[in-house]
């Protein structure tokens, strides 16, 4: 059952706009995008977000979440991107777009400094063992290049992947109570485009479904926007939607 979310605390903007959604009623892809852009009042370019509630159960090791998704229109963001590369792949990461490059310099400024002024850290399999050491602190903001993420790759790769997270590539995780949280585009995208980036989360989440999960996957799929209301989506049409 939907319950309406509780309004304590909540400002006179978001009042008037929950009253537009109905708590009790499953929203296809289209009137979700139309709504949440009419209610929409702030003065700024919301991002749209996507909240999925699975059954996953954290503890297991056989039921993570993890992967990534190429959105077909990006997230409206740009992305700053570190390289951790060496030799001439330095100049092939440049030419893709890299804004930075994991040098010696870069990586004392990241471990004596904290340095983290950037979105996604990629890398090739050579220098892993130079920035071993940052896992630390890498990690805990979930930066720290892996190959289940596809920001640990061939020298020969390291142009295209640059690339495709330039152009709009996330990556999702469950979280530890079984949630996935993925922004995926904002307000003034074509409702088009938003609908195409989400189905591309949900098709990319489903492959990704462990083998450990039995029943359904989705136990609720979520649309809202930065600072407005949510609205629950069908998931059987989205999942027909992606076949």
């Amino acid at each position: 059952m939907i319950t309406e979310p509780s309004l304590r605390g909540r400002g006179k903007r978001y009042k008037q706009s929950v009253k537009n959604i109905d708590h009790d009623r499953l929203y296809n892809l289209d009137d979700a995008i139309e709504l949440l852009k009419d209610v929409s009042s702030v003065k700024f370019d919301e991002t749209f977000e996507l909240h999925i509630r699975t059954s996953a159960d954290p503890r297991h090791a056989d039921q993570q979440i993890r992967s990534i998704a190429v959105l077909p229109h990006g997230t409206g963001k740009t992305r700053t991107v570190l390289a951790f590369v060496q030799g001439s792949t330095v100049a092939i990461a440049l030419e893709a777009g890299a804004d930075y490059i994991g040098d010696e310099e870069t990586i004392k400024r990241i471990e004596t400094g904290g340095w983290l002024d950037f979105d996604v850290a990629i890398a090739t399999p050579d220098v892993m063992a130079q920035i071993g050491k940052l896992g630390k602190i890498l990690g805990r903001k979930g930066l720290m290049p892996n190959p289940r993420t596809g920001t640990v790759v061939q020298p020969a790769d390291i142009g295209a992947s640059i690339q495709e997270i330039k152009r709009g590539r996330v990556e999702f995780r469950m979280d530890r109570l079984a949630n996935i949280h993925v922004a995926i585009g904002k307000v003034s995208f074509q409702n088009s485009q938003v609908a195409e980036n989400l189905l591309a989360i949900v098709s990319a989440i489903t492959r990704s479904r462990p083998d450990g999960i039995k029943g359904s996957l989705y136990k609720s799929i979520h649309l809202t926007t930065t600072m407005g209301p949510s609205v629950a989506l069908d998931i059987s049409a989205l999942q027909k939607a992606t076949v």
